[in-house]
């Protein structure tokens, strides 16, 4: 894979224009909450003006001009990822009105065709892919939800959907940024350290940050680590994946821009956790429509 360095762009995101399809595929409903792809600009740009409550408003990133002229948090990749959308089907009005959580999820193929993977600013990329020729890759990244809605239930959604499209596609790995709070690393020093002992990817599955960037994990003996405090200090999308099965990168990356602390996270689809795929289904049924 030639691996192209991804830059935000300083142009309003423009999404061709599609009519909502009546048969839309459902991934995935959980009582009131349904899953499925964003299918018109307006809801790609409400997917990214929740984006920018959470991320800008909410945890103080910094954008370009534009975005923040816009209040939408966008950039080139938009254009060809797909966008998951959790909806809440009880709130009142159009769909627009009840769109709570969202994912963006860019396919290795499709990744190829344009500037390539989100996540390869940050972590070598190029070179887990090419030590894994043959497997279909799938990242996930702008993992976004709502206050009122971070809830185990929207977890299980947003997983839901990411499990159907995965299986639509035949994806072997899927993979992405997660995200510590902040641009201070020593302030999770224990869950970071914690994830180095506990979850550090092998030899198959290692990923390194880009030159330069890198800052390692292991910041504390482990004598010290106290696995019950550091669960507690992880957030909750980490320990999401945790629990899935995933490993994380040897070394993580501050990303100035949105003020996070970010490791990559490797989840081999053939390493999900067999209670997992008994949960949503071995053929991402169980909570399908």
């Amino acid at each position: 894979m030639e691996t192209h360095v991804q830059r935000p762009s300083n142009q309003p995101y423009i999404a061709p224009v599609a009519a909502k399809r009546p048969d839309a595929r459902i991934l995935g409903r959980i009582g009131a909450l349904e899953v499925r792809l964003a299918e018109t600009r307006a809801e790609i740009e409400t997917a990214q003006a929740l984006r920018f409550k959470v991320f800008v408003e909410e945890m103080g990133a910094r954008l370009p001009a534009e975005a923040m002229r816009q209040k939408r948090d966008f950039d080139t990749i938009d254009r060809y990822c797909d966008h998951l959308l959790v909806l809440d089907t009880t709130l009142e009005g159009a769909a627009l009105e009840q769109i709570v959580g969202t994912y963006r999820l860019l396919r290795q193929d499709v990744a190829e065709r344009h500037d390539g993977f989100y996540s390869q600013s940050e972590f070598d990329v190029a070179d887990l892919v090419g030590r894994n020729r043959g497997k279909r890759f799938l990242e996930l990244g702008r993992s976004c939800v709502l206050p009122a809605y971070r809830t185990r239930r929207t977890l299980e959604a947003l997983w839901q959907g990411n499990w159907a499209y995965a299986l639509d596609h035949g994806v072997d790995v899927m993979f992405g940024c997660a995200s510590f709070p902040g641009d201070k690393p020593q302030a999770h020093a224990l869950a970071l350290s914690f994830l180095n002992q506990a979850a550090a990817a092998d030899a198959e599955w290692m990923v390194r940050a880009v030159s330069g960037r890198g800052l390692s994990l292991d910041m504390m003996p482990v004598e010290a680590i106290s696995p019950r405090a550091a669960l507690s200090a992880l957030p909750p999308l980490i320990k999401g994946y945790l629990r899935l099965g995933a490993l994380v990168s040897s070394e993580a990356v501050i990303d100035r821009a949105f003020r996070t602390t970010d490791v990559l996270v490797v989840l081999p689809v053939k390493q999900i956790s067999g209670r997992y795929i008994n949960h949503y289904g071995a053929d991402a049924t169980r909570f399908a429509a």
